[in-house]
C-alpha cells in the first residue's frame, strides 16, 4: 500500500522526531494523567505546597567491607518538606541501569520556606539495588504535601551511577548488604539533630519523636532489619553471595553481617511505622526467625505476586513469621517487582532492559502510584499520627474498599494480622 505524498511525508517526519536523541536539558513530567474523581481518596494532593532541599549527611569512621578500611561515608540526601509556594520548580537530574542520563521534572519547589504548621513526622526512604534518592519521588512529594518530611537516600555502593550493570554488576552488592539498614538509622538520627548546621533549617518545625521507615527491595530488606529484624546469614548465604573459599573470611563477614537494628543494640523507639516494598531477602531466608517474631512496630507489605527477584512465597514468609500486633500485606495479582518506581524516562526506550526497570505488563504505572499512595499514605497516618480515619482505610473487608471509588481496587487482595486473603471485586449494582 503506497501513502499520499503529505501522509508519508508527516510519517516520515514523526518517526524522525521520535529517533531523536533526548538532550541532558530535556526534563520530563512524569506524573499521573488519571482524572482526580477516579483516583483513590488519599491518593489526592495535600493541603501543603512541597519544598525540596540536597543534603550531603557524613557518617564517620565506617566499614567497608569490601576493603577492610574504615572512612568517612558520605550520603546524598534529597528532602522534600511542607513549604510556602516557591519561585522555582524542581528538577531531578538520574540515569537508567544502563547510566543513560535523563531529567525529571518534579513538582516541588526548590530550597522553599518551609511552612508553618505543627511538626513533620519523619519518613526514610530507601531505593532498591541499584537505583537512587529519586527513584520514588512521586512517593516522596505526596507525602510532604499531607505533612511529613521525607528523607530519601543515596544508598553509596547502591546507585545507578556506581553500578556498572554489564562488567561488574555486583560490585556494590556486599557493602549494600552491611550498609542499608545502617544508612537509614543514620539519617534518621541526622534529621533529630536540628541544632546542627547545615540543617539548622529545620529546627523547629521536626517532629523528632515520631518516624517512618518505607523502603523498596534492597531498601526493604534494610528497613525490616531497622526495626529488629535480625539478620541470620549462614556461611553458606556468605559464600554464595561473594564466592569466597576461604572459611575464616567467609566466618568473620558472617558475624559482621549478622547485625540488628541497624547496628545498635536495640530498635529505636522512634519508628512507629514501616513499610517494605517488594523486600528483598525473605526468599533466601536471611532473617531471624524469632527476631521476626518480636517485631513490635506497625508493618506493610507491598508485594506482586509475580515477583521474580524477590519471591512471593519469600515476601509472604516475611509477613507471615513477623509478630508486629499491626501487620498488614497488600498483593498486586499478575504483578512483578517493578510497583515502586516512577514512570520509564523517555531515554529508557531504547534498551529493553532499561525500560524493563519501570515497567509492570499488567498495570498501568498511573494506577501503581495511585495505589501506593493512598495506602502508605493511610499507613503513616494511621500508626505515625494516630488519625482514626485512616485506621478505618487500613480495613479492607467492605464490598467497596473504603478510599477507593466503585471498581477501582480490582486486582488486590488484602491481609492483616487477623484476616484472611481474598480477592476484592467491584459490588453489583
Amino acid at each position: 500500500m503506497q501513502l499520499p505524498l503529505q501522509r508519508f511525508s508527516k510519517y516520515v517526519l514523526g518517526m524522525a522526531l521520535l529517533a531523536l536523541p533526548l538532550t541532558s536539558q530535556a526534563q520530563e513530567q512524569l506524573s499521573s494523567q488519571i482524572p482526580q474523581a477516579m483516583r483513590p481518596h488519599l491518593a489526592q494532593p495535600g493541603a501543603f505546597a512541597v519544598g525540596v532541599r540536597t543534603e550531603i549527611f557524613e557518617h564517620p569512621h565506617q566499614l567497608d567491607l569490601t576493603s577492610g578500611q574504615y572512612a568517612v561515608r558520605q550520603l546524598t540526601v534529597e528532602l522534600w518538606y511542607p513549604a510556602t509556594t516557591g519561585t522555582s520548580l524542581s528538577n531531578y537530574p538520574s540515569m537508567t541501569k544502563s547510566q543513560q542520563r535523563f531529567i525529571i521534572k518534579g513538582t516541588a519547589y526548590r530550597d522553599a520556606k518551609p511552612a508553618a504548621s505543627k511538626p513533620w513526622p519523619i519518613v526514610v526512604l530507601s531505593h532498591g539495588y541499584p537505583g537512587n534518592r529519586t527513584l520514588m519521588f512521586y512517593l516522596a512529594e505526596h507525602l510532604a504535601s499531607h505533612g511529613y518530611l521525607v528523607a530519601a537516600i543515596d544508598h553509596p555502593h547502591s546507585t545507578y551511577g556506581e553500578i556498572d550493570q554489564n562488567k561488574a554488576p555486583y560490585q556494590g552488592f556486599l557493602n549494600t548488604l552491611y550498609h542499608r539498614s545502617r544508612d537509614q538509622q543514620f539519617v534518621l538520627d541526622t534529621l533529630r539533630q536540628q541544632n546542627n548546621s547545615p540543617l539548622s533549617w529545620l529546627q523547629a518545625h521536626v517532629d523528632t519523636k515520631s518516624a517512618a521507615v518505607i523502603g523498596y527491595s534492597m531498601g526493604g530488606y534494610g528497613a525490616l532489619n531497622t526495626i529488629g529484624g535480625c539478620f541470620a546469614f549462614t556461611e553458606q548465604h556468605v559464600a554464595a553471595f561473594t564466592g569466597l573459599k576461604d572459611a575464616a573470611k567467609t566466618k568473620a563477614l558472617q558475624q559482621a553481617l549478622n547485625s540488628c537494628a541497624g547496628g545498635q543494640l536495640q530498635v529505636d523507639p522512634t519508628w512507629k511505622a514501616a513499610i517494605a516494598i517488594a523486600p528483598w531477602g525473605g526468599q533466601h531466608h536471611l532473617f531471624s526467625k524469632t527476631a521476626l517474631q518480636q517485631l513490635t512496630v506497625p508493618l506493610l507489605f507491598l508485594a506482586g505476586d509475580q515477583d521474580e527477584v524477590s519471591g512471593y512465597a519469600g515476601m509472604r514468609a516475611l509477613y507471615e513469621q513477623t509478630g508486629s500486633p499491626e501487620k498488614y500485606f497488600l498483593t498486586y495479582h499478575h504483578a512483578g517487582h517493578n510497583i515502586a518506581p516512577h514512570a520509564a524516562p523517555q531515554v529508557s526506550r531504547q534498551l529493553p532492559s532499561d525500560f524493563a526497570h519501570y515497567h509492570e505488563a499488567s498495570w498501568a504505572t498511573e494506577s501503581l502510584h495511585d495505589i501506593n499512595k493512598h495506602i502508605v499514605l493511610a499507613m503513616l497516618d494511621c500508626h505515625v499520627q494516630s488519625i482514626p480515619a485512616a485506621c478505618e482505610l487500613l480495613q479492607a473487608d467492605h464490598p467497596v474498599w473504603p478510599g477507593y471509588q466503585r471498581g477501582l481496587a480490582t486486582g488486590l487482595s488484602w491481609m492483616s494480622a487477623t484476616k484472611q486473603p481474598q480477592i476484592k471485586q467491584p459490588a453489583k449494582p
